[in-house]
């Protein structure tokens, strides 16, 4: 039991690394649909899908590649400073690349150019923490990763509600502050926020670079490279489905409503979150996890029984935020326009628990070498979502983006089961896994669609999914608790 004790540990912490940056991060939903109409809520988010697609690019798989060649311990040094240069120079010449063709790019995107200034900066600056932060998972340094992840977005947090609630009526007594307001300025204060949080973060990930040696062994990144293309693939495909419906809703809707529906449609995605910050804390503290019990005696029980935990939890959350959904958005979204998309917000939620499994059904083909087979499964989760979009975006909205994601991650999550069936077999309690999933669906669509605002009849439901959860789990999940 100590392995799970260890386990549960790093992923608390690691939670707390996530879970809490996102959760103020989190508050900013009720600032910006309360400040901007959807209009310009929904041409931030187009730019933010923007930024997750250059992310995935800019670090092109080496997260991964690094924690795979760095568990190696005979090389760890040179692993390290291979990784960290080959990041610094990809970095720095896509920024000289992008900065001298923004004025195009600008054009491409229908994104103003002042904007797109900030933009490239901020990608800079994320780029070059990107090995930092895989070395302090690697060197297992939970505590200074959640503080300095924490510190970064309470800083993003405080900025936007210093520019966007307090600017305005200070600028009107105090020269100091009139020279930092200016009227319209609202989305490039947001950005500003983002820029300053990250230079700030960079600053206090410059140690790292002082640690490193300045050796770079061109074997050892090809190798890297050759095991990281595969994922850059896999991450590259993972954006589309993740964000790429907001720039193919800005292309395919009509121009004069494109970025209202946007709005509406990105506001309401954000109950989700819940979700997301559950399966992103377990994934960020499994995936060392995976590899470094990789050799060990148990290790397919033990990968079955985690997977199994991760659907149980993730049931629960299902059903809960699907019970409470129209409670929560009159917090989080205040602004009652936005609300028209809010039937999207159980579709989404099944997406992202489907996206959590195939995470966890995805440790055979990275503990085996076969991470090309990830490539393949994310492209064909990829090509759904873009054909599922072209198709249903004309036809019925965001409500097609909605139906493209959730088939995406299923069928991702099916592939990941029977290719990892083949490759590396793990006794998965199919039986179990099955009744729970089916079960929270169930709940939620008769929460949700057949007694939406009855509250009674939902938490019922959700009082005998957690009964049913607690009787089936009860020996396993004390004896985890004990230890």
């Amino acid at each position: 039991m100590s392995t799970f004790k260890k386990l549960f540990q790093q992923t608390f912490i690691y939670g707390l690394a996530t879970v809490l940056p996102r959760m103020l991060s989190f508050l900013l939903v009720p600032l910006y649909t309360h400040v901007l109409p959807k209009e310009e809520y929904g041409e931030i988010s187009v730019i933010f899908a923007y930024f997750v697609l250059f992310n995935v690019i800019l670090a092109y798989g080496m997260e991964t590649a690094f924690f795979r060649f760095y568990n190696k311990k005979e090389n760890s040094e040179e692993v390290l400073s291979t990784a960290g240069w080959s990041l610094v120079g990809s970095s720095l010449l896509f920024f000289l690349v992008a900065f001298v063709a923004r004025d195009l790019i600008a054009q491409i995107t229908n994104i103003p150019l002042e904007y797109i200034n900030l933009a490239l900066w901020i990608l800079l600056l994320d780029a070059l923490v990107i090995i930092p932060f895989t070395w302090l998972r690697a060197a297992e340094k939970p505590m200074r990763y959640a503080v300095i992840k924490i510190f970064n977005v309470a800083i993003n947090l405080g900025l936007n509600v210093f520019f966007l609630l307090y600017l305005k009526d200070l600028a009107e007594g105090n020269t100091f502050f009139q020279r930092l307001y200016i009227p319209n300025f609202e989305i490039s204060y947001i950005f500003i926020s983002n820029l300053v949080a990250s230079a700030v973060t960079l600053l206090l990930m410059l140690p790292f670079y002082f640690k490193i040696n300045f050796s770079f062994s061109k074997k050892l990144w090809k190798s890297m490279i050759s095991y990281a293309f595969p994922v850059l693939i896999a991450g590259i495909a993972f954006s589309v489905n993740e964000v790429f419906d907001r720039i193919m809703l800005d292309y395919l809707l009509p121009q004069d409503i494109a970025r209202a529906e946007i709005g509406a449609y990105a506001a309401c995605y954000k109950l989700a979150l819940f979700m997301t910050l559950f399966a992103t804390a377990f994934r960020l503290g499994i995936e060392p996890f995976f590899f470094s019990h990789a050799s060990s005696k148990n290790a397919q029980q033990t990968y079955a029984l985690i997977t199994n935990y991760f659907v149980v939890f993730g049931s629960l959350i299902l059903v809960t935020v699907v019970v409470f959904a129209d409670f929560l958005k009159q917090y989080l979204i205040q602004n009652d326009s936005y609300w028209e998309a809010m039937h999207i917000v159980p579709l989404i939620l099944l997406a992202n628990l489907f996206l959590g499994i195939y995470h966890n059904l995805s440790v055979w083909y990275k503990i085996t070498d076969r991470t090309r087979f990830g490539g393949y499964i994310s492209v064909v989760g990829a090509v759904v979502t873009i054909v599922l979009n072209i198709i249903l975006i004309p036809i019925i909205s965001y409500t097609g983006s909605a139906i493209a994601t959730l088939a995406a991650y299923g069928i991702m999550m099916i592939l990941s089961y029977f290719y990892g069936k083949k490759y590396y077999p793990i006794p998965y309690n199919l039986k179990k896994i099955g009744g729970y999933l089916s079960l929270s669906i169930l709940f939620s669509i008769l929460s949700f669609y057949a007694f939406r605002g009855n509250y009674f009849i939902g938490i019922t439901l959700l009082i005998i999914f957690f009964g049913t959860v607690f009787f089936s789990e009860k020996k396993q999940l004390l004896k985890i608790i004990q230890s």
